[in-house]
């Protein structure tokens, strides 16, 4: 019983932690829109850009566009990606419409374009970030990338540019063809601070070893490079034989360590590397 309740403690105390972040995330992102990138008319892509558009337009606040345009977004995902992801996002993109309205009456921070995209591309990146790695998004038009990447030969991330190539080209007719392509660079400064958000700061690789001397140099990595290592049973295709394949996961500033570590003792051995996103668990962080 102590331990179901520990248990349930546990799930609350993330939750909690979860839309805490949320809400830090949508409040940061309202200060690099409202503070940054709006007065100096320059937007960002999917619905954010929409809005901001619109706003310039109407005369109507921000907010009231975030909502509204992400109400069919919204609902596609309900169907097709599940509740908890649309929950967070609603709470998400009701916090930053709030904001917004909170920040509108504060003086832009500068009324230079390239500073407004440089500091303000980091700082929504920075918000928008949080959100995305808790569980959120303010953007539908990652919501109708998920879904199309299911029914067509396009990857999530080339739809999306595709649909911002419309957003950013109509930011030309609107603002000017300067603000459109300040516009672009903000848009890739968001996006890159999102994956540093999301990935970490300090990158993780995951490596797969398969080689002849698998003790010596699982040995080796354990003791020098202070890894854990996971051995995994193989057959080679052709040849039928049995291997021993080595995982682990090392950062980025450890691959070439590993590299000299592996090849000292197997010149032969045959080593692929690629790019972890996230970790959970596990005895990876020293």
């Amino acid at each position: 019983m102590n331990k179901q309740h520990a248990h349930n403690g546990h799930q609350y105390f993330d939750y909690i932690l979860k839309y805490l972040f949320l809400f830090i995330g949508s409040i940061i992102t309202a200060i690099g829109l409202e503070l940054f990138l709006v007065p100096n008319n320059i937007i960002d892509g999917g619905v954010v850009g929409l809005s901001i558009m619109g706003s310039y337009l109407t005369g109507l606040p921000l907010g009231a566009f975030l909502t509204v345009l992400n109400i069919p977004f919204l609902y596609l995902g309900y169907r097709h990606i599940g509740k908890s992801f649309v929950i967070s996002s609603v709470f998400a993109i009701i916090c930053l419409s709030g904001w917004t309205s909170v920040f509108v009456p504060i003086a832009e921070v500068t009324d230079t374009p390239f500073l407004a995209t440089v500091f303000g591309g980091i700082i929504t990146g920075l918000g928008v970030g949080l959100i995305i790695r808790n569980g959120g998004s303010l953007d539908g038009t990652e919501m109708v990338a998920i879904i199309l990447d299911k029914k067509s030969v396009f990857s999530v991330g080339e739809i999306v540019m595709f649909i911002n190539l419309f957003i950013l080209s109509g930011a030309g007719l609107i603002f000017g063809w300067d603000n459109a392509m300040y516009s672009l660079v903000a848009y890739f400064i968001i996006t890159r601070t999102i994956d540093v958000v999301i990935q970490g700061l300090e990158e993780s690789y995951a490596v797969m070893i398969v080689t002849s001397c698998y003790d010596l140099v699982a040995d080796k990595l354990v003791n020098e490079l202070g890894r854990g290592v996971t051995l995994l049973h193989g057959e080679g295709g052709y040849s039928g034989e049995t291997k021993k394949i080595l995982y682990c996961v090392v950062t980025r500033l450890e691959i070439d360590k590993l590299k000299t570590t592996v090849l000292d003792v197997d010149d032969m051995a045959f080593v692929t590397i690629y790019k972890v996103n996230d970790i959970i668990g596990g005895r990876f962080k020293k």
